[in-house]
């Protein structure tokens, strides 16, 4: 579907009892991977707390995410299927998510089952599809206006698109 990204999504999640205690003591962990390998290293970096007793954990901090937001107390499972679904797809993976709000079960059915392509502009994914679907005279293709119809299928809701660069639009259709 789209090319290889150089994105690395990563979280510093930190000791709570160690912060509250005036320590900073956490670590940088590898966001895309599974879940319980992240579990794993903040059960190994709770362990070398310097106070003694630690179970509560936060995320301060996230990079490699392409804009999208990650909560202090987001879930590790949610973490980890955001994160996988960012190191593949890249920025096109995180205007999904914005698109949905964070939702990554909605994010990947439209990944899966909703997308159109990348194209120039939507105006040209308009074209293409038309002439895929129909034959138009050469006569009036020069009269058929893509740019309104383009317009006319995202404002009525059948389309949206990703912007992820000048010039590359990835449609999709919605369900």
């Amino acid at each position: 579907m789209t090319d290889a990204v150089e994105s690395n999504p990563r979280i510093y999640v930190a000791c709570l009892a160690a912060y509250n205690n005036g320590y900073l003591h956490g670590a940088w962990i590898d966001a895309d991977q599974d879940a319980d390998e992240i579990r794993s290293e903040i059960a190994a970096m709770l362990s070398r707390s310097p106070v003694e007793g630690v179970e509560e954990y936060a995320i301060h901090d996230y990079e490699g995410f392409e804009g999208v937001a990650i909560e202090e107390y987001a879930g590790i499972e949610n973490v980890a299927r955001i994160a996988a679904f960012i190191a593949e797809h890249g920025a096109l993976g995180a205007g999904l998510l914005n698109e949905f709000v964070g939702d990554i079960d909605q994010a990947e059915t439209a990944m899966r089952d909703c997308y159109h392509g990348q194209f120039t502009s939507l105006a040209d994914c308009m074209e293409e599809l038309t002439a895929e679907t129909v034959t138009i005279p050469d006569a009036l293709r020069y009269y058929i206006d893509w740019q309104a119809m383009a317009r006319d299928a995202e404002l009525g809701g059948d389309l949206f698109t990703v912007e992820t660069a000048h010039d590359e639009v990835h449609v999709f259709s919605r369900r």
